[in-house]
């Protein structure tokens, strides 16, 4: 069969689409690699009604509900290919199966790749964070550490203060100017400019100078990658920030492709659950005026 919407990816922004769009009786089909952003952390914060619940339980009930709704389907596996054109669109999954829709939804999400610091990959998602928001109370107002990966460190080091006594390690990565020196002491967060050895323990930062700083929490800038590289092949028009890759799209979601839409993180620099609901919100709606109004796309 013909789906009116396929959706590539089925966490929060995939499955907010798909609520719009089932609840609208469109046919809908959700694929989705098992492989969620967040799956490295225990807990999910900053999300109205869910704070503080396991990534995995939110996507659980989330999905338990959507399944009430009879046009929407889903599939297991990941989309290895995709082409077409607004209302004729191919999806491969896993190099073996095809399936059709008239519009498509990019949900994917993306990856992070990580400063090659020996112990940081571990620690990901349980003491070595990106975002504040969600994270940063936990910490207890204990020490926090900012390690830059990136000219965007500058962002957490003058924020992380409201969270705790922040230490800024520069580790040969970034180098703040005079001014933004100014604004760090300011804030009263302390400078180290020796490299980082090794991340040890909870969250102990090992110097190569042999000292050792036990810390609450680490947060540092991921480089976002999009892992789907048939993304640009469909004609999709990438943008490559300080943050990373991202899918351009305008207000209302669609990508550069006509009849393709992209929501979460795979779509917005700084991503969070809250963030991509909303987004898939807009998504699926989008979607579901295009199929209504196609001369509007």
């Amino acid at each position: 069969m013909k789906f009116d919407v396929i959706i590539i990816g089925g966490s929060y922004a995939g499955l907010t689409a798909a609520l719009q769009l089932g609840r609208a009786r469109k046919s809908i089909l959700i694929i989705d690699a098992g492989e969620p952003r967040n799956r490295f952390a225990s807990h999910s914060h900053g999300f109205l009604g869910q704070d503080g619940r396991a990534p995995g339980e939110i996507v659980a009930e989330a999905r338990h509900q959507l399944e009430r709704y009879n046009t929407i389907q889903w599939a297991e596996g990941r989309v290895t290919d995709a082409a077409g054109s607004f209302g004729d669109f191919v999806v491969m999954i896993d190099g073996n199966r095809q399936e059709k829709a008239d519009r498509l939804i990019l949900a994917m999400g993306v990856t992070d790749d990580l400063p090659d610091i020996p112990g940081l990959k571990e620690r990901w998602g349980s003491s070595v964070f990106h975002c504040p928001y969600c994270h940063g109370y936990e910490l207890d107002r204990g020490k926090i550490g900012v390690i830059a990966a990136s000219p965007m460190a500058i962002h957490h080091g003058l924020m992380l203060p409201d969270w705790g006594e922040t230490t800024f390690f520069t580790n040969g990565m970034f180098e703040p100017d005079a001014d933004q020196h100014a604004l760090l002491a300011a804030r009263g967060v302390h400078l180290e400019a020796v490299r980082i050895r090794e991340i040890a323990g909870h969250a102990d930062v090992v110097l190569a100078d042999g000292r050792s700083m036990a810390l609450a929490g680490l947060f540092t800038q991921p480089k976002l990658r999009i892992s789907a590289n048939w993304i640009e092949k469909l004609g999709c028009k990438i943008d490559e920030g300080p943050m990373g890759s991202t899918i351009v799209t305008d207000p209302m979601k669609q990508t550069t492709v006509r009849g393709v839409f992209a929501c979460g993180d795979v779509a917005r620099a700084a991503g969070s659950a809250a963030l991509s609901v909303g987004d898939g919100a807009m998504a699926g709606a989008a979607a579901h005026r295009s199929i209504l109004f196609p001369e509007m796309s």
